[in-house]
């Protein structure tokens, strides 16, 4: 192909119009490169003033020094601080200052930043300075709070501002009824009604219109109009007597009783019922009139027998469904009658299951008799009558505290002699401890488990030598387990002369026990008392006291087959009763001696005139 051919030609000039085109286009963009340079160049400016148009918190600060821009800012905003802005919560009004709740705005970093803004090398500078001029740049500061003030300020509002939804709901007056309206709850939003405080606070200009705090507001879940048909139906059940009848028997409930039972709906609860306190209190005693409570079945003893006593199905009122019956009758237009409802009512301890608890003979019996104040005599008397009757199961532990219970003025018991240590006083329940005694001794027949049994202080005579026991409330007990396969029945008695403790089941055992040991271990305690009255020398003794002593018992249990079932040594020490002795200080005055070298005046006669006397 030769060089000169149409075709060629053809694309050699598109070739050169493109170069043509690409090297125009360039030197335009490098004309407005230069002229771009040129205007930066121009409005660049100093580095150290803002670039005009700049505003801080809508304060123009161009043209200014960055240090005179802060001061500027900072004594405007000293000349507010101390102005109040008000702010709305609802209905409420309130006042702050900047001072007061210590706002305080960082110009420093505000203007910092706007410098920035109009910043840079050249003609950049000037470029950014020339946006800055004609379209502005405003920069907002970072603003502190005294958060003890603003959360105190907060809860103050709070305070006047937030209150609970409230339902509607009836209410009766006399035979009246009427609708309390709703009202719906208001609840300050703390986060953002804190930066609206604050962020007002931290402005300069200090405008005449209130701001408003975001408030939330919490429908209410029952309505008046929802509660329509409800007071339509109380209307309905107090507008006649209704009757209630029962077997045999018939109450007539006047509208005001009727009203009184009727619990209104309220608390977001639409439904009418016959309930709340009102309600309880005629049931209860409707329930008492129409009732027959259950007997549980007993055990009657008579010497070593026991004889279960049948259990007996009583009667009790079923109150909802009579409760439900009369609310139909109440809301019938006609035939205003309800019908009683009651049900049987079961006894706890059927005469099977007594039974089956396997008591049917009396396993040991102790007696104690009575001594002491009349005082603790009923304190014996009414402690033994407490714990008559308890039952204790296989594997259960009898406690004489749990039985009798505290000891006290309102339950009946008395004050009367007790031993503290090695003291004698008195406290109310005193004598108790002879019941203790008296229940150990059974128990101790009965080949029973003792768990815990706490002797006393001082030997005591009149007791079982090494087999007495005592009792404090709370921290003193006696306990014992009942380590046979039946139940076990602890039986109290009150009888004319003493107390008696018999304890039943379901096995014999046999127990020997030793007559005991008694050993002095010592001379009784001595306490010596000063007494002026008596003669130097002298002493008498006031108390005996005793001998702290040991002694030591043995019980050997014996199942029915006659194979052991314990054998144990129970050893008891007693401190020695202190004896008091008085003894004399007192001294004899000597009688008066004539002086030495002088003979005595004889006495004067009868009548006779005394000596005169020298002047």
């Amino acid at each position: 192909m030769r060089a000169d051919s149409p075709i060629l030609s053809s694309t050699s000039r598109r070739r050169s119009r493109s170069r043509s085109t690409l090297v125009t286009a360039a030197l335009g963009i490098a004309g407005l490169v230069a002229l771009a340079v040129l205007v930066g160049l121009a409005y660049a400016g100093s580095s150290r003033e803002l670039a005009a148009g700049t505003q801080v918190a809508g304060v123009d600060v161009g043209g200014l020094s960055r240090q005179a821009a802060v001061s500027r800012l900072n004594a405007q905003f000293q000349a507010v601080s101390e102005e109040p802005v008000a702010f709305t919560a609802g209905a409420a009004m309130f006042m702050f200052a900047a001072n007061q709740l210590a706002v305080q705005p960082d110009w420093g970093a505000a203007v910092a930043a706007a410098g920035r803004e109009g910043d840079g090398f050249g003609p950049i500078r000037g470029l950014r300075r020339l946006h800055t001029r004609f379209f502005g740049a405003e920069v907002l500061p970072r603003l502190a709070v005294s958060d003890a003030a603003l959360e105190f300020a907060l809860d103050g509002i709070e305070t006047q501002v937030e209150r609970e939804a409230r339902d509607a709901a009836l209410v009766r007056r006399g035979l009246r009824i009427e609708t309390v309206p709703e009202r719906a709850g208001a609840r300050l939003e703390r986060e953002p009604a804190a930066e609206v405080i604050v962020r007002a606070l931290g402005q300069l200009d200090r405008s005449k219109v209130p701001v408003a705090l975001p408030i939330a507001v919490a429908a209410p879940n029952v309505t008046a109009e929802m509660l329509v048909p409800a007071a339509r139906r109380v209307r309905t059940a107090i507008r006649a007597p209704v009757f209630l009848k029962g077997a045999g028997r018939s109450w007539r409930l006047p509208r005001r009783r009727l009203a009184a039972l009727l619990e209104l709906p309220s608390g977001g609860v639409t439904r009418i019922t016959f309930a709340g306190v009102g309600a309880d209190a005629y049931f209860r005693a409707l329930a008492q009139r129409v009732g027959k409570p259950a007997t549980d079945a007993g055990f009657a003893v008579s010497g070593e027998s026991v004889q279960v006593i049948p259990a007996r199905d009583g009667l009790e009122l079923d109150v909802p469904a009579t409760a439900s019956a009369l609310l139909r009758a109440a809301l019938r237009p006609a035939n205003r009658v309800a019908q009683l409802q009651v049900v049987r009512a079961a006894p706890e301890r059927t005469t099977s299951e007594a039974l089956a608890m396997g008591i049917d003979r009396r396993m040991a019996s102790y007696k104690t008799y009575y001594s002491g104040t009349a005082d603790r005599i009923t304190n014996l008397q009414l402690g033994v009558r407490e714990l008559d009757g308890t039952l204790v199961p296989p594997g259960g532990t009898f406690s004489l505290n749990e039985a009798i219970g505290e000891r006290t003025v309102e339950r009946g018991f008395r004050p009367a002699p007790v031993i503290i240590g090695t003291e004698f006083a008195e406290e109310v329940g005193g004598g108790t401890s002879q019941i203790a005694t008296t229940a150990f001794n059974a128990a101790w027949e009965a080949g029973l488990r003792i768990t815990e049994r706490n002797p006393h202080s001082l030997y005591i005579s009149r007791y079982q030598l090494g087999r007495d026991a005592t009792v404090y409330w709370p921290s003193l007990d006696l306990k014992f387990v009942n380590d046979t396969k039946s139940w076990v029945l602890v039986k109290g008695f009150a009888e004319s002369d003493g107390i008696s403790i018999a304890i039943f089941g379901g096995e014999d055992r046999r127990v020997e026990s030793s007559p005991g040991t008694f050993t002095v271990t010592g001379r009784p305690p001595i306490k010596r008392v000063k007494d002026p009255t008596l003669a130097k020398g002298k002493t008498v003794v006031e108390e005996e006291g005793s001998a702290p002593s040991r002694t030591s018992v043995t019980r050997t249990v014996y199942a029915a087959n006659g194979s052991i079932l314990r054998d144990e040594t129970w050893t008891t020490s007693y401190k020695g009763e202190t004896r008091i002795v008085r003894v004399g200080t007192k001294v004899a005055k000597p009688k008066a001696k004539a002086p030495v070298g002088e003979n005595p005046k004889p006495p004067a006669k009868a009548g006779a005139t005394p000596p005169p006397t020298q002047p």
